[in-house]
């Protein structure tokens, strides 16, 4: 007797800027965590990463984009900060586009595996 499973198909997006990762979940993430906190330390705990990694992640991607994604301010009398700029906000929104509609074809594709 066989038991019938159910097979679904996982899938990870990444964008590259010629050879380099550009933007991937994680990363979008980490965008997203610093648009709401204003801070990369704040964004990076809530992720349970190093400061320095998130830091590198963002010094990658304002690399690799056209236009800087993260502005970071400098501390002073407040402490500093950090601002995804408008072009950051378009790459988590085209990001977020561009995974929603591969998942919708992969769950589409998935209802025909006959396995």
């Amino acid at each position: 007797m066989s038991i019938k499973k159910k097979y679904n198909i996982r899938f990870r997006i990444w964008f590259y800027a010629n050879e380099d990762k550009f933007l991937g979940k994680g990363r979008v993430e980490l965008l997203e965590r610093i648009k709401e906190t204003g801070s990369i330390t704040n964004a990076a705990k809530g992720m349970k990463m190093s400061y320095r990694q998130a830091w590198q992640m963002v010094n990658e991607m304002n690399e690799s984009a056209p236009k800087i994604v993260v502005e970071k301010s400098l501390g002073g009398k407040g402490g500093g900060g950090a601002t995804v700029t408008k072009a950051g906000e378009k790459a988590i929104q085209q990001f977020h586009e561009f995974e929603n509609k591969v998942a919708q074809f992969i769950a589409d594709e998935s209802k025909k595996l006959k396995i």
